[in-house]
């Protein structure tokens, strides 16, 4: 018989389709969790009462029925139809760690270690792309300085244009007045 030492594989993306922004935080629902965890939900949701000392609410929170409404709406959760007793817990980084102490097993301290993983992979792909996003607007902003320097000189240029031909309009204009003839 094989022993639960046997190593975890769960794709990187399975993960990552499971964190949601709620509240301007990266969070994972209880169900997914459970899922992933390989347990019921309400097991989880069990010993999570349990400790609740364990579970601030920086750690973890119950959604409102509105955001529980716009993840149906968005089908990240339930499918039309069914329905829940209870709104769900959403836990953040550090609610998942914690998870993994309550539920006591080597599966939710792997997955933890996996799914805590990803997150800090997220974070560093959201600071790369910070950077080039800053990087792109820096070039945006001089190539908008150049853009209204080169309009400048543009207008400057016409300007010149236009000086020189009204120069030119002035000294090939018809002379009025008295006219001598010399020939």
């Amino acid at each position: 018989m094989k022993t639960e030492k046997s190593e975890i594989i769960i794709a990187e993306e399975i993960i990552i389709s499971k964190i949601l922004n709620i509240r301007g935080k990266q969070v994972m629902l209880a169900t997914d969790l459970a899922e992933l965890y390989q347990v019921g939900t309400k097991a989880l949701n069990q010993q999570v009462k349990r400790n609740a000392g364990k579970f601030p609410d920086r750690y973890m929170f119950q959604l409102t029925k509105d955001e529980y409404d716009r993840l149906r709406s968005q089908n990240v959760t339930l499918k039309r139809g069914h329905h829940v007793k209870y709104l769900p817990f959403a836990f953040t980084e550090h609610g998942i760690l914690m998870l993994s102490s309550v539920l006591n097993s080597e599966r939710a301290d792997k997955v933890s270690l996996l799914i805590i993983d990803t997150f800090v992979r997220l974070r560093e792909i959201l600071s790369i792309h910070k950077d080039m996003s800053h990087q792109l607007e820096k070039i945006q902003t001089k190539l908008d300085e150049h853009d209204n320097q080169i309009s400048i000189i543009f207008e400057y240029l016409k300007e010149l244009e236009q000086t020189k031909q009204e120069e030119t309009d002035f000294k090939q204009r018809k002379r009025i007045g008295f006219k001598t003839n010399s020939g």
